[in-house]
């Protein structure tokens, strides 16, 4: 019963449509905006309607905890740099009792398929999995196919393949690559018994709000757009925006109503 009222935390709507905002990059890739801007940032990720933000342990303690009163915490607990000598490597750095104790509505881990450590990360994945069925924790798993063995990381056959592997070893939510054809994710969203989420896309080159559309398009659960939403020279209305995609415009008008944010055209 617990892990089910968290599930509906990460939800704001209660529709079982889901827009996270990762923020976990100041590990991997160096700090996301400056320290005078964080809390701005939070704000606007939160006012603008996000189902939830995905931080590390540390950073959590940098939060007004007033501010996620209308938005869900997930602790993310792998980890690994740009600097290291194999970057899709990702090491446990967190615990889910842990997590508990910041406040966490859930927690993630990150799994690249493919990659030369993946005996590892599957391990570790089977832990954390463990640990919140202790604790009755939701379990989001960032799975994707990368690494060496890996030819084509838009394929939905692979797809299929990597959010069955998050299902099969307990996973509550799995974010993921889109499939490319983007028509054939219905493909791998109809072989997968959990909801999908889909990355926001490439740093560079192309719309957030088109690949939104797209992926709600075709079946996807939601999003989870960091990079692109930090990035943004309006990142509150960039959310907005993406809520009403993936909430429908109904399904958001209570959250924009509550904000007084409305999502552009």
């Amino acid at each position: 019963m617990r892990k089910a009222l968290r599930l509906r935390r990460l939800s704001r709507p209660r529709d079982d449509r889901y827009l996270f905002v990762p923020l976990d990059h100041s590990v991997s890739d160096g700090p996301v905006v400056p320290r005078d801007r964080w809390h701005d940032l939070i704000d606007s990720v939160v006012v603008g309607g996000a189902d939830a933000i995905i931080v590390h342990k540390g950073r959590v303690r940098t939060i007004d905890p007033g501010v996620l009163a209308g938005c869900a915490l997930v602790v993310h607990l792998s980890a690994g740099t740009a600097h290291a000598a194999d970057t899709n490597a990702k090491v446990l750095v967190g615990e889910v009792d842990e997590a508990l104790r910041l406040g966490a509505d859930a927690v993630s881990v990150h799994v690249n398929i493919g990659s030369d450590t993946e005996e590892r990360q599957l391990v570790d994945f089977g832990v954390v999995a463990k640990a919140c069925d202790d604790w009755n924790v939701p379990l989001i798993a960032m799975a994707y196919p990368r690494g060496p063995r890996i030819a084509d990381p838009n394929d939905p056959v692979l797809l299929a393949h990597v959010v069955n592997i998050a299902v099969d070893l307990g996973a509550d939510i799995v974010k993921t690559n889109l499939a490319l054809p983007a028509e054939r994710m219905a493909d791998v969203i109809a072989s997968c018994p959990i909801p999908v989420l889909v990355a926001g896309g490439p740093a560079t080159g192309g719309s957030v709000v088109d690949h939104a559309r797209t992926a709600m398009a075709v079946g996807c659960s939601g999003l989870a757009v960091g990079r692109r939403v930090f990035t943004s020279p309006a990142p509150m209305s960039l959310v907005a925006e993406l809520a009403s995609i993936v909430h429908d415009d109904t399904e958001a008008d209570l959250v924009r109503a509550m904000t007084g944010v409305v999502a552009s055209s």
